[in-house]
């Protein structure tokens, strides 16, 4: 049994916990709302996940250092956009504990990874990267789940593959911090465009072509950005890639379909209710694809539907009439 905090009372957060809580250990998680607190500790529910019934062995507290004294490792699972000011509050409780980040994305202003923030604001951190195909919907509930912790710490990665694997869990180790955490950043671009495709009526064809070229551009700009070509066809690229294009649950995926069917950015975020991270992603590749020289005709084709209003049908007509070329 170990004592294990999480930072982030979200659907991802609590979804982790439920798992970890199940197999043992004691969980701590942090929230930024007295709200979700109380009712995670008095009702034992998140409102995220409406029909899960949390485990006792949960408890959520609004006091960084309540939940992080006692644990072995910490779990962070804040939206990317909260990942420097929330850090920030917390890391002079961190000491020497590894910190895992759970969330998939980039800080916009920088253009940086999330472990690149976390290093800047504490330089000695212990970092690891977890990332895979993985709904909190279905990690939630026990459905079979396949992940891969990253990390330059060996330590780390027996640590999480230990605490984390079971039947329900089969969690893998890898070295290339950078290309685990890019592969869960960039693929969130391709479910949306896939929402959009599905949005616009697009058939089983579109959406081969989609992921299998959205698949080569992103990890093209990743490779450029330090990862290794293989975690882009592992779990964390190919394998989250499949399952947020295609599942109901991906946020990124009904945000894609809401612009596909014509409806505003902002009335987009208000239906979904939660962070979209594909959205900020989306201007951040486009801007990394300029800076390295990068070519990526998806990213930069809806980066113009988002922010140029592009029209979505004119959008896959000038990705199909591109200059001829071989694979």
């Amino acid at each position: 049994m170990k004592n294990i905090a999480i930072i982030g009372s979200g659907s991802w957060g609590v979804a982790l916990a439920t798992y970890l809580a199940r197999v043992g250990n004691n969980v701590k998680i942090w929230s930024f709302l007295e709200e979700e607190r109380d009712i995670i500790n008095n009702e034992k529910r998140c409102k995220f996940l409406p029909e899960l019934i949390l485990p006792e062995n949960i408890y959520c507290s609004t006091d960084f250092e309540e939940v992080i004294k006692d644990s072995e490792f910490i779990l962070h699972v804040t939206p990317s956009k909260f990942t420097r000011s929330t850090f920030k509050q917390y890391k002079q409780y961190v000491g020497d504990k590894p910190v895992i980040i759970c969330s998939k994305g980039f800080e916009k202003e920088t253009l940086e990874t999330l472990d690149e923030v976390i290093l800047e604001e504490k330089p000695d951190a212990k970092v690891g990267v977890l990332s895979g195909p993985s709904h909190a919907e279905e990690v939630s509930t026990g459905v079979p789940t396949a992940l891969v912790i990253a990390s330059k710490h060996q330590n780390i990665l027996k640590k999480v593959q230990d605490t984390f694997m079971s039947e329900k869990m089969r969690i893998y180790t890898s070295n290339d911090v950078k290309g685990v955490e890019l592969g869960g950043a960039l693929k969130n671009i391709i479910a949306f465009c896939s929402g959009v495709a599905a949005g616009i009526g697009l058939g089983d064809n579109s959406f081969a072509a989609l992921i299998t070229r959205g698949l080569k551009e992103i990890s093209r700009l990743g490779i450029e950005l330090g990862g290794k070509e293989d975690s882009f066809y592992g779990l964390s690229g190919l394998g989250d890639l499949i399952v947020t294009c295609l599942s109901v649950h991906s946020r990124n995926r009904k945000a894609g379909l809401l612009i596909g069917q014509g409806m505003s950015l902002e009335d987009t975020k208000k239906e979904v209710g939660m962070v979209i991270e594909s959205i900020d992603n989306i201007e951040v590749a486009y801007e990394l694809g300029k800076l390295h020289n990068i070519e990526m005709p998806i990213v930069e084709t809806v980066y113009k539907v988002l922010y140029e209003k592009l029209n979505p049908q004119e959008a896959v007509k000038n990705l199909m009439t591109r200059d001829k070329k071989m694979e």
